[in-house]
């Protein structure tokens, strides 16, 4: 079956501003390698992935700039992601299930980016690769963006001035001294088996600070969309939660929606009523663990949890460590 492997206009928007700032012929650059010269008005429209490599690498050479993946990656932000993708992870209870979210909807910002964490005793890798593309020339271009894609996201929980330990290329490709001396204690490595950073295990626990969400796209029923759905039951769900917890029929019909549209309009911002049940439990629990002496049991308890076993896996599942080392690990921050 024939692939066209695809990129979203919004990752070449940072290689165009860098040209037209300079004068470049941006538009017949564009144009040789059949690419829309209005990318702006079409940034979350797609492109072809290859040509769109050649055209940066042609750029690059054409106009002298060194470093060009570097220099466009510095002009990324987190507002680069689809907004479904942001939504998602300003809607993660911690990092972990952020980075979840990202490695699943990875194939929305390019078709054929795969992403995906490798565990080791005290760090974690966030891996990308562009599957296909093994061989290709000039990929470090997109591996910049992939990496600083990765960085921004644990930023939304670790801070805007965390820097990884590692930034690893796929490509044989090693930053110029200029460009390491921009990222002071960070090692660089070449030829890897993807692109990837690294990051502590005890980062993965850490709480979003930000709850921002964008603003909800148009919604084709009457009422309230997905993401509006999603805070209201966040807001609501931790009066419940050491008494019956309302079923999910019942909280469709808070909501003036049929169970069934409840549930549709959650799936189109990738969530479930069991993912903000869960979010709300383990944001109770989490903040008891580290603003108070009172035992796990009690802890589980006050959480929704009648089985402390129960509660320990589902807090491990989402924040990647026990409620006891959670504990700790705040303990020692």
């Amino acid at each position: 079956m024939a692939n066209i492997p695809l990129t979203r206009c919004q990752f070449l928007l940072p290689f165009v501003g860098i040209l037209d700032e300079i004068g470049a012929p941006t538009s017949s650059l564009l144009e040789k390698f059949r690419l829309p010269s209005s990318l702006e008005a079409k940034s979350d429209l797609y492109v072809p992935l290859l040509p769109a490599i050649r055209f940066m690498e042609t750029a690059q050479r054409s106009q002298g700039i060194e470093e060009f993946g570097f220099l466009a990656s510095q002009r990324m932000h987190f507002s680069h992601l689809r907004e479904k993708t942001r939504a998602l992870i300003a809607h993660s209870p911690t990092l972990l299930v952020a980075l979840r979210h990202a490695c699943r909807w990875a194939s929305r910002e390019d078709t054929v980016l795969s992403m995906w964490l490798e565990h080791d005793d005290d760090h974690t890798r966030i891996c990308s690769r562009l599957v296909g593309t093994a061989g290709l020339l000039h990929l470090e271009h997109a591996q910049w963006i992939q990496n600083i894609c990765a960085i921004y996201i644990v930023r939304q929980f670790a801070g805007l001035d965390w820097m990884p330990a590692t930034i690893a290329f796929e490509s044989r490709y090693t930053p110029s001294l200029a460009t390491q001396s921009l990222w002071p204690n960070v090692r660089f490595l070449s030829g890897q088996p993807a692109a990837w950073i690294d990051v502590p295990i005890s980062h993965l626990s850490l709480s979003n600070p930000s709850n921002e969400v964008s603003p909800s796209p148009h919604d084709d029923e009457n009422g309230p969309s997905g993401y509006d759905i999603a805070e209201l039951v966040k807001l609501m769900l931790p009066s419940y939660l050491d008494e019956r917890i309302p079923a999910l029929a019942e909280v469709a019909e808070m909501a003036r929606v049929s169970t069934r549209s409840f549930q549709r309009k959650l799936s189109h911002v990738g969530l479930t009523y069991s993912d903000l049940l869960d979010t709300v439990r383990y944001e109770n629990a989490s903040k008891l663990l580290r603003d108070t002496d009172s035992k796990i049991i009690e802890i589980a308890i006050s959480s929704g949890y009648t089985d402390p076993a129960h509660f320990s896996r589902a807090f491990r599942r989402i924040a990647g460590v026990t409620p006891r080392g959670f504990r700790e690990q705040s303990r020692l921050r």
